[in-house]
């Protein structure tokens, strides 16, 4: 990026490289071709085009993935000549081939790899910056150029920031009403903590100083990645004190009817860390701000020697989360059989645990998959593409299975064909495979046709 890039034309049939990048509000696209030129010892790289575009207020809800694909779609779309006459390679840090040629891809991802199915796409991961930081630099500088997103009629605002110095800590929130009227907090912290507990502190209190507001629809947006990740489980909490933190947010998410955490740029949450700034130096507080003060963390972190010591021995650290669990034995109404899905939304929303140890350390590992939504509090599953199937009872899942395989559209598949199409249309339960592979067994005709071939007697 030392002398501005210079557009070339390809030569016909030239493979062209592809390279994609997004942030918040914008994605970009820069077709690339590689060539040798003399004077240079390796092939030197030339954009071709580029194009950027500016998301609208439901596309900036994509995930990171789906952003860097929605890309590759507009590339497409705009510039469809090159995709048609020369073959080109995505390249990209993140698996966006194995995403769009996955079997258990649904939603928008299903219809975009459907797009993409006619063209001749390669993907290859980026091994080095090259060309990368010319589409960086587009995105980045249109990002930088568009206001903040503008708030949500009826929701409140929350940005939180927390600041940590050498023997002080505090953190700072900045309240936003529907009417635009602005209220600042500021909290001193008079124990030891660290970075990550300085933002865990300033977004517990400020959940509930909004349920104290009386909020019930809250927008909550701060700059601290890690923490945002570890809430919204994007990342696991290895440390027992951030768990400790998650498990308080999830507490407290059940105060309100609309939640939504979002990650921001640092300059988008200049007022909070300004005000984590002046709680940390311990500097004059400003009038129209509300100050509070803590003398302990808002949750039970335990001694500094007790967690190290745990740490070291998985088994110890173990039993020392489920024995601050609360524990409660799951009862089986007579009657009624036993809905898989209990023990997860006992888990997620009240932090209940089973009684037998083995069984609740399973249970642990695998709500990191789930999430609850809605008002009604059901219970959803992230699939590994991302994508929310809503978690169903079994005996929903075998009528499931008998409608797509017998039913009107029925047209007797293979077990994996039917628990493919069942996920796809964004079902989940846990014995999908096992509830197919019987059906299909049990199925007369199944096993009647069983033997026949049908594939054509001879090559079309």
């Amino acid at each position: 990026m030392t002398s501005t890039p210079v557009l070339v034309p390809p030569q016909p049939v030239e493979p062209l490289l592809l390279y994609v990048a997004a942030t918040t509000q914008v994605v970009s696209a820069a077709v690339v071709v590689e060539r040798p030129e003399e004077g240079h010892t390796l092939p030197v790289q030339r954009p071709v085009y580029f194009i950027s575009e500016v998301l609208l207020e439901t596309k900036i809800r994509y995930p990171q993935i789906q952003k860097l694909i929605y890309a590759v779609i507009i590339a497409r779309r705009k510039l469809q000549h090159y995709f048609l006459g020369h073959p080109i390679t995505v390249v990209s840090s993140f698996p966006l081939g194995e995403i769009i040629q996955s079997r258990e891809a649904t939603g928008r991802i299903t219809k975009w790899s459907v797009k993409l199915m006619s063209e001749t796409l390669t993907y290859t991961p980026c091994k080095a910056i090259k060309s990368q930081a010319l589409v960086d630099f587009v995105v980045e500088w249109m990002d930088s150029q568009l206001p903040l997103a503008q708030v949500q009629a009826k929701l409140w605002m929350m940005y939180f920031d927390g600041s940590l110095m050498k023997t002080r800590a505090g953190a700072g929130l900045l309240f936003v009403s529907p009417l635009g009227v602005h209220m600042r907090y500021v909290i001193r912290m008079h124990f030891a903590a660290s970075n990550n507990v300085t933002e865990y502190e300033a977004l517990v209190n400020g959940l509930k100083i909004a349920i104290e507001l009386g909020v019930r629809r809250l927008g909550v947006r701060g700059d601290s990645q890690l923490v945002i990740d570890q809430v919204m489980k994007a990342s696991s909490c290895h440390d027992p004190k951030m768990e400790a933190y998650c498990k308080e947010v999830r507490r407290l998410e059940d105060k309100f009817y609309g939640l939504e955490i979002i990650h921001v740029a640092r300059r988008y949450n200049e007022a909070a860390d300004e005000l984590a700034k002046i709680t940390s130096t311990r500097g004059t507080v400003p009038l129209d701000a509300f100050s509070r003060d803590l003398h302990e963390p808002s949750v039970d972190l335990g001694s500094g020697a007790d967690v190290e010591t745990t740490a070291l021995h998985p088994t110890n650290a173990i039993e020392a989360l489920l024995a601050a669990a609360e524990v409660m034995e799951v009862e089986q109404r007579p009657g009624r059989p036993f809905d898989w899905r209990t023990p997860f939304l006992d888990c997620l929303i009240r932090c209940e645990l089973l009684e037998d140890r083995y069984e609740a350390c399973r249970i642990d590992r695998r709500a990191k998959s789930y999430v609850i939504y809605g008002k009604s509090r059901e219970l959803y599953r992230w699939s590994p593409t991302g994508i929310l199937q809503r978690c169903i009872t079994i005996e929903e899942g075998q009528k499931l299975l008998e409608d797509l395989h017998s039913g009107a559209c029925g047209h007797h598949a293979a077990p994996r064909t039917l628990v493919g199409n069942a996920f796809q249309q964004g079902f989940y339960w846990p014995t999908a495979v096992a509830d197919a592979i019987e059906l299909v067994h049990s199925c007369h005709g199944c096993q009647f046709y069983a033997k026949q071939t049908h594939l054509p007697a001879h090559a079309l």
